[in-house]
């Protein structure tokens, strides 16, 4: 498995003592490839129609870019990795909320394979596994959410704060498995204390500003007539 996956990667020393993997040009190119197919394949399955698969994929793409790009709008970045960007999550949580669990959970992978396009910091294939793959593919449970809650008022409100939660639970279980050793640089002695608020910092924060901002009248109703013109 290992000298596989040397075919797509390098060690490098990660500037901590450590060493971490970079990708190389096979290594981007498969991951490009893997997110499209993975896209393509995982809205066909979901969606019911032709013609709602075609705007689903649409839609998809949207909130996959708008995501990428608001990526790097960060008002805030942690040392060890994470950081408090412009609303990145919103939009993957908006395709489990407008298309369901499954559209949403393949859209959250799909995404979190361009993360590592863009932003990789891997150690192992079992921490590349949950930081990226399930962490960023949890912000899709927000299709989770029971039908009575997405037609309230404000039902984006907790759909979204499930999916943040969802990745919180896989962020803290890779700071506490892989990254345990840096807590005592925090301070803390134990390591899931550390991963816990280290984790807890920048999620909770732009959790927090993203639910103040979906508050705002005028911005719920923009979403509303979004959400109505993607799943005519």
């Amino acid at each position: 498995m290992s000298s596989f996956f040397g075919l797509f990667a390098k060690k490098v020393d990660d500037g901590y003592g450590g060493t971490m993997y970079e990708l190389k040009d096979a290594g981007y190119t498969a991951l490009v490839v893997i997110a499209i197919v993975f896209l393509i394949i995982g809205v066909s399955i979901f969606g019911s129609k032709k013609k709602m698969s075609t705007k689903k994929m649409a839609f998809s793409a949207m909130a996959m870019a708008l995501a990428l790009l608001t990526s790097f709008a960060k008002l805030y970045s942690f040392p060890m990795g994470g950081s408090i960007t412009l609303f990145s999550m919103l939009f993957i949580s908006l395709i489990g909320f407008w298309y369901g669990l499954g559209t949403g959970l393949t859209v959250g992978v799909a995404y979190g394979i361009l993360q590592m396009l863009v932003d990789p910091y891997i150690i192992s294939i079992p921490q590349m596994l949950i930081d990226y793959i399930f962490a960023f593919g949890a912000l899709g449970l927000s299709g989770a959410i029971p039908s009575k809650i997405k037609e309230m008022r404000y039902g984006i409100v907790p759909a979204y704060i499930l999916s943040v939660l969802g990745r919180y639970a896989f962020a803290f279980l890779s700071g506490w498995l892989f990254f345990s050793e840096y807590a005592s640089d925090w301070g803390f002695t134990s390591g899931a204390l550390y991963s816990l608020a280290y984790n807890g910092i920048y999620l909770g924060a732009e959790c927090a500003l993203t639910v103040v901002v979906l508050l705002i009248p005028a911005v719920r109703n923009a979403l509303n007539k979004v959400q109505a013109d993607a799943v005519s």
